[in-house]
C-alpha cells in the first residue's frame, strides 16, 4: 500500500514527510474501515479579523503575500472556511458599526467603508491565491447601540422595534460584500448569545429569542430578498449549553427549515471536548451543519519564536482564574498543540464537520485588541520589525485542513490503543487522510490496515500525523 506520512513534532517536525521509522515496544493497530462513513467536510479555516488585516497591512509586501500564500495556496494549509465579523468585535480597533445613523430604521446610510482599509483587502488577497476557493460565513457581535435596550456597545438585548432592522442589516452586509466581489456563505446569527462577561461588543438572545427571530424575521427576509441560499447557524457559543439551544431551534418545522445547523465554540474546557453534547446535537439534526466556528489559546500573550513552549503544559485560560469553583478542574494548565489536535481529532469523532480558528495573525503582544484581552494567533508578527512566526499551531491547523477537504467523508476505524487519538476521512478524490496524535511521551509503533493491506511505521512522542494514502493502490 502507498502512503506519505508528515509530522509536527515537539522534536522539531513542522509538517515534514518522514520515510524512516523506528520500532518501538508500543504497538499500535488501526484498521479502516471506508464502507461505513459520517459525516460530510465543510472545511477547515480561520477568521478574517480588522486586527489581523491591520497588522498584513503594516508588513512589507513580501511578508504579507508570505502569509497569505501560507493559508490560502494549494502548497500551503488551503483554507476551505473562513469566518469574519460584521461591525467590529473585541479584535478590532475600535467600535464601529455599518449603520451609523441614529433612528435609520430602513438602513438608508448603511456603509462597510470602515472595512475597506484592511478587511476587504486580506480577504481578496486570500481569494486571489486560492485555487479552491474557500467559503465565508459572517458574525455579529452587536447591533449598533441605538437599536438596543442599553444604548451600549456591550450587553444588552436588540429591541423588537428593530427585529426586521436588524435582519435587513443581514441583506444589506450581503449585498455590500457582493459589489465589492466577495460572495458570502452564509452566517452565525449572533456570536455567544450568552455574552462574554460584559468585556466587550455582544448583544444577548435566549434560545427562543434567537429562533423566533430566525424564523419570523432574519429567515423570511433573506428569502424575500432572493437570499435563501444563505447558510444560516444558530447558537455560537460553548458546547455545555447545545441542549437547550437545538432544543429550541429545531423545535418544530417552521422553525427548523431557516436553521443550516448549529455553531460552536470551544471555550468551555482546555481539554474536554464534550462528545455527549455533540452527539446530542447531531441526534437532534442529522442532516444539519455542525460547526466549530472559533477556537484560540485565549488570556494569554504569545510566546515569541520559542516553538518548545507550543508542546508544554505552560498555558492558562479565562477559566483558570474566572471560572466559578466547580468548573475549574475544566481549566487546568494545558499545552496549546495539544488543546488544538485534540479538540479537532475529539469534534470529528463525534460529528462536527467543519472547524474553524480565529485570528489568523496577531502581534507580539497577542492584539491589537481595543479591550486589551490578548490571544494567541497560529501566527505571530512584529510589525516594528518586519518579522514573521509561525508557531507550531500554524503546523496543527495545516494537518488537517491541507489534507482533509470540502465533501471528505469521515470513515469508521478501530484503534487499539485510547491514549493515541485517530481521526481519518476520505477525499472526493478518493485520497484518505488518518490523523494521529500521540500527546504522550512515548513513541509508538503503528500498524495501518486497509481493505486486508497492512503497513508499518510509528510515531514519534508529543507529535502529530497525518497519513495520506493516495486513491489508486
Amino acid at each position: 500500500m502507498n502512503f506519505e506520512v508528515f509530522e509536527t513534532s515537539e522534536s522539531g517536525n513542522k509538517l515534514t514527510k518522514v520515510s524512516a521509522f523506528k520500532s518501538h515496544e508500543n504497538s499500535v493497530n488501526i484498521t479502516l474501515n471506508p464502507e461505513e462513513t459520517f459525516q460530510t467536510i465543510s472545511g477547515f479555516g480561520g477568521a478574517f479579523t480588522e486586527s489581523s488585516a491591520y497588522l498584513l497591512n503594516r508588513l512589507s509586501k513580501k511578508n504579507r503575500d508570505t502569509i497569505i500564500q501560507a493559508y490560502f495556496a494549494k502548497d500551503g494549509a488551503n483554507y476551505s472556511l473562513t469566518r469574519t465579523h460584521m461591525n467590529s468585535c473585541d479584535f478590532s480597533l475600535t467600535n464601529y458599526s455599518y449603520s451609523p445613523v441614529e433612528g435609520d430604521k430602513n438602513l438608508e446610510h448603511f456603509t462597510i467603508e470602515e472595512d475597506k482599509d484592511d478587511l476587504i483587502p486580506m480577504i481578496k488577497d486570500a481569494l486571489a491565491v486560492s485555487e479552491d476557493g474557500f467559503n465565508i460565513f459572517a458574525s455579529p457581535w452587536t447591533a449598533a447601540p441605538w437599536m438596543k435596550d442599553n444604548n451600549n456597545w456591550v450587553g444588552g438585548k436588540l429591541l423588537p422595534e428593530y427585529y426586521d432592522t436588524w435582519a435587513l442589516f443581514f441583506s444589506k452586509y450581503l449585498e455590500a460584500y457582493k459589489a465589492e466581489g466577495i460572495e458570502i456563505w452564509g452566517f452565525t446569527v449572533e456570536n455567544e448569545p450568552h455574552g462574554n462577561g460584559n468585556n466587550w461588543e455582544s448583544m444577548h438572545f435566549s434560545p427562543k429569542e434567537m429562533t423566533d427571530f430566525v424564523e419570523f424575521h432574519l429567515g423570511p427576509k433573506l428569502e424575500a430578498d432572493g437570499f435563501g441560499d444563505k447558510i444560516i447557524l444558530g447558537y455560537d457559543q460553548n458546547r455545555a449549553g447545545l441542549k437547550e439551544w437545538v432544543d429550541e431551534m429545531y423545535r418544530d418545522e417552521a422553525s427548523s427549515k431557516y436553521f443550516d445547523g448549529t455553531a460552536i465554540h470551544w471555550y468551555e474546557s482546555t481539554y474536554d471536548y464534550f462528545p455527549e453534547a455533540l452527539q446530542y446535537a447531531h441526534n437532534k439534526a442529522p442532516n444539519k451543519y455542525l460547526i466549530e466556528t472559533e477556537g484560540c489559546i485565549d488570556s494569554q500573550v504569545p510566546v515569541w519564536q520559542d516553538d518548545a513552549w507550543y508542546w508544554k503544559k505552560e498555558a492558562t485560560d479565562w477559566g483558570w482564574d474566572w471560572a466559578p469553583e466547580e468548573q475549574k478542574h475544566l481549566h487546568p494548565k494545558y499545552a496549546p498543540v495539544n488543546r488544538y489536535a485534540r479538540d479537532i481529532i475529539g469534534c470529528l469523532n463525534n460529528w462536527v464537520d467543519g472547524w474553524v480558528d480565529w485570528n489568523m495573525v496577531l502581534d507580539r503582544q497577542g492584539g491589537p485588541n481595543w479591550f486589551e484581552n490578548w490571544c494567541v494567533a497560529p501566527v505571530i508578527v512584529d510589525p516594528e520589525k518586519d518579522e514573521v512566526y509561525f508557531t507550531p499551531l500554524y503546523y496543527t491547523m495545516a494537518h488537517f485542513s491541507k489534507y482533509i477537504r470540502p465533501n471528505a467523508k469521515v470513515i469508521a476505524l478501530e484503534n487499539s490503543d485510547d491514549e493515541l487519538m485517530v481521526t481519518a476521512a476520505q477525499n472526493p478524490d478518493g485520497s484518505i487522510a488518518v490523523v494521529l496524535f500521540n500527546e504522550f511521551e512515548t513513541p509508538k509503533s503503528i500498524r495501518l490496515t486497509l481493505n486486508e493491506k497492512t503497513v508499518s511505521f510509528s510515531i514519534d512522542s508529543q507529535a502529530l500525523q497525518t497519513v495520506l494514502i493516495p486513491s489508486k493502490q
